[in-house]
């Protein structure tokens, strides 16, 4: 009797302090191309975004997350399977989702979650691990999309980012409440060419944003950024881009031609003509008073600024909606709530829009979490997280074990408002689509919380060391400062370490 007591109390104390899964319900919502820089809770100097913001006032705001491969279909085989391009196979933008391996929509199938995803899918495969699902082919398309669902094709009137709002609160409304479910809500929006709803046509008229310091940047140093074909004074479209129409005289290009075409063809007639009305006079007040130079670059950038942050515009508002709609259900107790965005995006920042390189406008995303009850984290978040960490939170919340391919780390002890103080000490990044639009050269590199080492390889041999304290805006490549040596060093082994746990192959 006297053993039988100390193994009693043991499993008395265990049951007492073990936590049970919460499994809660999970909608993750994710925005294409979304910088942080325009998300209010970061500090956005150029607009608000009132809903999204109640996420980060009501929960978490994470101050330093981070993607494994800045470009869009990675992106997303990542936050499905948990582990690095290399590892899912999904290295860039024209390769085939391989969608029988493990995702953490199956895995939580099979724990007895419904599962759903409305909106962008952009991997090529059908979606597998969900119950239902209905997504863009593509890209999508801004107005009157196309939608694939369960085989079949169709188009629906309106907007992009309303409809996939709409499908998901009718699917919300329809589920099984029996059942926890996790429910992906996928934008389009902000993504190139930046499409505005025709409510939002108003915002922003006459504003003049604030130019980057690195607008002008010149690139010294850095021969990979010299090389890119981002450029919003270079690379950036007039007619798809910025919606000028006639800049090229009776000769139309080919970019603009099929702009036209999207318009007669994709839209409404009401739709065509508010876009028309808008859309007209901006052109005719260009072509009267052609920019050069220096006004040129700054018309663009602010040109660019404006229909980029109407889109997002929409994407708060309905975000709003579908908060609205939780409260009103009884669902915001045992929801959690996510909004972030695939990758990051530059807004003018060393001169560029779109994103790919491991600088910290692309590489960092906005990352807000609501949490369901009993998990007792508010405020900031400042450890390192990636999207490679999405699938075994999900997972474990789920009282699920998250396999052992898994590359990324379980949130859920941030999300209780610990500290771990094992937390990982730095980040590894592999871009990797060379020759691609853009002409960002293939590249990998470490980054820990003051410094960033990035290898441009294939093509060019560049390396290039950063200091974030010093140098925030990434401009001084110290790879050469002796005073640097022994930093550089230590980085060379990090970052060897790193690609031999992740078991990267070598280039």
């Amino acid at each position: 009797m006297k053993r039988i007591i100390p193994v009693f109390m043991l499993l008395l104390l265990w049951s007492c302090t073990r936590q049970e899964p919460l499994r809660p319900n999970i909608i993750y919502i994710m925005t294409d191309d979304h910088a942080y820089q325009a998300v209010g809770a970061y500090g956005s100097e150029i607009n608000s975004t009132p809903n999204l913001d109640r996420i980060a006032d009501e929960g978490i705001i994470f101050r330093n997350s981070f993607v494994c491969n800045s470009i869009c279909a990675p992106s997303r085989a990542a936050l499905l399977t948990g582990k690095h391009s290399h590892a899912n196979g999904h290295t860039d933008n024209r390769a085939r989702f391989d969608s029988s391996q493990v995702t953490f929509p199956k895995l939580l199938q099979q724990a007895g979650y419904q599962t759903a995803i409305i909106g962008k899918w952009h991997l090529k495969s059908e979606p597998t691990g969900f119950d239902y699902w209905s997504i863009l082919p593509g890209q999508g398309s801004y107005y009157n999309p196309d939608f694939i669902e369960a085989g079949r094709t169709y188009r629906q009137t309106g907007y992009a980012t309303t409809i996939i709002t709409d499908k998901a609160i009718e699917w919300l409304q329809k589920r099984d409440t029996a059942r926890p479910f996790c429910l992906l809500v996928h934008h389009k929006a902000p993504h190139r060419n930046w499409m505005p709803d025709t409510l939002d046509f108003d915002l922003f008229d006459g504003a003049e944003f604030p130019v980057p310091s690195t607008y002008f940047d010149t690139y010294e140093g850095r021969q990979a950024a010299a090389l890119q074909e981002m450029s919003v004074i270079k690379d950036m479209r007039l007619s798809s881009d910025l919606k000028i129409t006639g800049a090229d005289g009776d000769s139309l290009s080919r970019t603009e031609k099929d702009y036209l075409w999207y318009l007669n063809h994709r839209m409404t007639p009401e739709q065509r003509k508010a876009w028309m009305k808008e859309y007209d006079s901006i052109s005719s007040a260009f072509l009267a008073h052609r920019p050069e130079g220096d006004s040129l670059a700054l018309y663009k950038l602010n040109r660019y600024l404006t229909d980029y942050l109407r889109t997002i515009e929409s994407v708060d508002r309905n975000t709003g909606r579908l908060l609205d709609y939780l409260e009103s259900a009884g669902l915001m107790k045992n929801t959690l709530v996510i909004y972030t965005s695939d990758q990051g995006f530059y807004l003018g920042e060393h001169g560029w829009f779109d994103k790919r390189f491991m600088y910290e406008e692309s590489f960092r995303t906005p990352l807000l979490m609501r949490l369901p009850e009993p998990l007792s984290a508010h405020g900031d978040i400042t450890e390192m997280v990636q999207n490679i960490d999405f699938a075994p939170t999900f997972l474990e919340l789920a009282g699920v074990e998250p396999p052992a391919e898994m590359q990324g780390v379980s949130l859920v002890p941030l999300l209780r408002g610990h500290k771990p103080g094992n937390w990982r000490d730095a980040l590894y990044y592999h871009y990797y689509e060379y020759p691609a639009e853009h002409a960002v050269r293939k590249h990998y590199g470490v980054r820990t919380d003051r410094y960033k080492l990035i290898h441009f390889y294939d093509e060019i041999d560049a390396w290039e060391l950063f200091d974030l304290q010093a140098d925030p805006h990434e401009m001084h490549n110290l790879i050469d400062d002796p005073a640097y040596e022994k930093v550089e060093r230590l980085l060379r082994k990090k970052l060897a370490a790193l690609r031999k746990e992740y078991r990267v192959p070598e280039e």
